[in-house]
């Protein structure tokens, strides 16, 4: 155990308190040293760090994430370190387990969080060409880049020998070495760049392509409560998992190679039975084309009416995205029917052209008609009533590109069971699959591709489980 004594200052002193505490003369006992401070060179080298990082015009934002503002306490504990070296070590302390908790050196994730940061400087390049940018904006850049370069360089080692004469240590504690990211030489910024202000024009390259904030860093999205909100671990359903639907997955992977192309794309309605595979034909375009910057959000019926405030906050990102609305219908005078009407036909502003609805239904008639709606000759009735139904029934037909889904007979059902189970590598005779299959889809939900995954799913946890 470390105490911090603040008297003992003489040998004498130290010697009374080292037989008080150990008067058995005992020779492995530890022993109390006195505090020694951090030298002024020390000192001066924090209060420089500290005043770099108070200096920061546009990236401010690059260390208030936790791994950030840990550090700037941790350079506080130390500056503040002949007050007291437990704050130093809870300091370290609460640093070290951030980056352990991130698996994510320190500066790892500085480089990190600039390449996605969103500030004046990298929402501005993503639309206007850096040659174009005012002079004060890139100046600024620059100086915040060489600023966070002199923080990058503050390594964990050095910080950790301050750590060890503030806290009056024994020896240096574990550093956190994982720095994988920094060494990346593709990277517009890593550690063996020599000078981080001259790397603007190509950090404004990488915000381009890539964008910033929670588009740089997740590939799908919800939509909830006025908000966008990241889905870290999204469906990983792939296109070759899908099996019986040729031509809509080639009509659908089309379109949505014209979308990341840069060319009009056609928003598209999935309708049919259910469980014949919509969602996850759409799902899965994400897991082809999410490294070539697509990205999909997801946004449920009963917030279909911020559609026209989604599609503004979308337009000029540098990501193309597919807005996913599944199991659509709407009953008359639905104000969701009236927002997606508007996203649909246009309207005074722009369509933005990196946007496209994707939208699953089981009807082909997405507003619900009632046999009292038709027309009939009374006084009240509208004179014009069939151009309303009218309206109601094609309403479907905005959409540029309708691709059906049929029933699942029995030859398409064991047809998908077949392919699923051979890419789970189960291996069962083809008539003792075939009739685990049968028995499955009469006992539960039919013959659909949903049933297949479902009972192909069952039956290799059932495998796995029987071979222990």
């Amino acid at each position: 155990m470390h105490l911090n004594l603040y008297s003992a200052t003489c040998n004498k002193g130290r010697k009374l308190l080292e037989n008080l505490l150990n008067p058995a003369g005992i020779s492995n006992c530890y022993t109390i040293p006195i505090m020694s401070a951090l030298t002024s060179g020390a000192i001066a080298q924090i209060r420089y760090l500290q005043r770099q990082a108070a200096s920061l015009l546009l990236y401010q934002s690059v260390l208030k994430n936790p791994a950030g503002q840990a550090f700037l306490d941790l350079l506080q504990a130390l500056h503040h370190s002949e007050v007291s070296g437990f704050d130093c070590l809870a300091a370290y302390g609460n640093w070290f387990k951030i980056q352990a908790a991130q698996n994510l050196s320190w500066r790892d994730d500085l480089i990190s969080q600039i390449l996605k940061d969103e500030n004046p400087f990298s929402r501005r390049v993503q639309q206007t060409d850096f040659a174009s940018l005012p002079p004060a904006l890139v100046e600024a850049a620059r100086h915040d880049l060489q600023v966070l370069q002199n923080l990058y360089e503050c390594s964990g080692d050095q910080l950790g020998k301050w750590v060890r004469v503030a806290g009056q240590l024994e020896a240096v504690p574990p550093i956190w070495h994982s720095e994988t990211v920094a060494e990346n030489a593709k990277l517009p910024l890593h550690g063996k760049l020599e000078k981080w202000s001259s790397a603007a024009s190509a950090l404004a390259e990488h915000y381009r392509q890539f964008g910033t904030g929670l588009f740089a860093e997740y590939r799908a999205f919800q939509w909830r409560n006025g908000q966008l909100t990241s889905i870290s671990h999204p469906d990983r359903i792939t296109l070759k998992e899908l099996v019986c639907c040729d031509w809509q997955r080639d009509a659908i992977v089309k379109n949505t190679e014209f979308l990341l192309a840069g060319y009009p794309a056609l928003h598209v309605l999935l309708y049919g039975s259910r469980g014949s595979g919509k969602s996850s034909l759409v799902k899965s375009l994400l897991n082809e084309f999410g490294d070539r910057n697509l990205r999909l959000i997801e946004v449920s019926k009963s917030d279909l009416q911020d559609l026209p405030l989604i599609m503004e906050h979308l337009r000029g990102a540098p990501q193309k995205f597919i807005i996913f609305v599944d199991d659509l219908s709407f009953e008359e005078d639905d104000d969701a029917f009236k927002a997606l009407k508007v996203v649909l036909e246009g309207n005074v502003t722009a369509k933005a052209q990196n946007v496209a609805v994707y939208a699953t239904s089981n009807r082909r008639h997405l507003i619900r008609e009632f046999f009292d709606d038709r027309p009939r000759p009374h006084d009240a009735d509208e004179i014009h009533a069939w151009d309303t139904v009218q309206e109601k029934l094609s309403f479907s037909d905005r959409f540029g590109l309708t691709l059906t889904f049929e029933p699942a007979d029995q030859n398409t059902y064991l047809t998908i069971v077949a392919h699923l189970a051979l890419l789970a590598g189960i291996q069962l005779e083809p008539k003792d699959l075939e009739h685990r299959a049968k028995e499955w889809a009469t006992r539960r939900n039919g013959r659909s591709g949903r049933t297949a995954r479902q009972f192909v799913d069952f039956l290799q946890a059932e495998l796995a489980f029987s071979e222990k």
